[in-house]
């Protein structure tokens, strides 16, 4: 069926299957907000505004992207520069799914359709930055920072208390912007011969290493900061320590040796078997702490 087919490659185009990043910590955001499970009717509005913006924001990217991911032989087969999708129908998909974030956002509260606008330009934003900064993984964390933010205020209806909401959202920040460092790795040759920015590019392999192993480290102490200021239980605490073990084996498997050379043989277990391990494990402990409410 031709509408079938067309569906499975929108999908494949904005790689739904890495919603299991950002989507959990939007519920983390969530129980911490409501100090436990909060209304089916919020959670279900959070889930449609979470598949609106990602679903925007990615199709956003690959028409921004579709000309540079034509000369990239690791991108060339995508869906846009392959021409199996077309531009005019990326951009008509992008604006519905934007339109799906702004009436989840109305459904919501009013605070959140007034910010709609700008997590929509945030979003698409970040788009432009590998063309004048390094610092886009940084830009690229704040988009996707959005998850947390965004599901906080929509319980709660206000930034308060503001060292918690930041404290989560600079944890997803770092997290993110950590690991979006070690993807970039594979682009590295590419990205310099086509005068892109990143900190692959800017600073070489195995320096981008130490500088993601530092962003992950200031994720986890985001984390602990929120969980101290949230009053957190045991399984809370129990959680962070598997997802500190869970960095520690995503920084083995993609590391420099002795020569300072960097192998990418497992790169993409890196990439996405340990960072969705990493959220699902935050967010299961987070629901389970306050389910069994087993303080410490």
């Amino acid at each position: 069926m031709p509408i079938l087919r067309r569906f499975v490659l929108f999908q494949r185009m904005i790689k739904f299957s890495h919603s299991v990043f950002a989507l959990p910590f939007a519920f983390t955001a969530a129980l911490m907000a409501a100090g436990g499970v909060p209304p089916a009717g919020k959670v279900f509005f959070i889930i449609l505004a979470m598949v609106g913006a990602r679903s925007g924001a990615m199709a956003t990217n690959r028409i921004v992207d579709r000309k540079i991911d034509a000369k990239n032989p690791r991108t060339a087969l995508r869906e846009l520069p392959s021409g199996k999708l077309g531009t005019g129908e990326t951009v008509a998909f992008a604006v519905l799914s934007f339109a799906v974030l702004g009436f989840a956002a109305y459904m919501l509260n009013p605070l959140c359709f007034r910010l709609f606008p700008l997590a929509v330009f945030l979003t698409v934003f970040y788009s432009f930055t590998k063309r004048f900064t390094w610092t886009s993984h940084l830009f690229l964390g704040i988009a996707i920072s959005l998850a947390p933010l965004g599901a906080w205020l929509a319980i709660r209806g206000e930034f308060a208390p503001v060292q918690t909401v930041l404290a989560l959202t600079l944890a997803v920040v770092f997290w993110l912007a950590g690991f979006d460092v070690i993807y970039a790795l594979q682009d590295l040759d590419f990205d310099k011969s086509s005068g892109l920015y990143s900190i692959p590019a800017k600073f070489g392999a195995a320096n981008s290493l130490v500088i993601a192993r530092l962003c992950h480290v200031v994720s986890m102490l985001m984390l602990v900061l929120a969980g101290v200021l949230s009053s957190m239980g045991v399984l809370y605490w129990a959680g962070l320590i598997l997802a500190a073990g869970l960095f520690m084996r995503e920084h083995r498997l993609v590391r420099a040796d002795d020569k300072g050379d960097v192998s990418l043989e497992n790169l993409n277990m890196a990439f996405f078997n340990m960072n969705g391990w990493i959220s699902i494990t935050i967010f299961a402990f987070t629901l389970l702490d306050y389910v069994l409410k087993f303080q410490i």
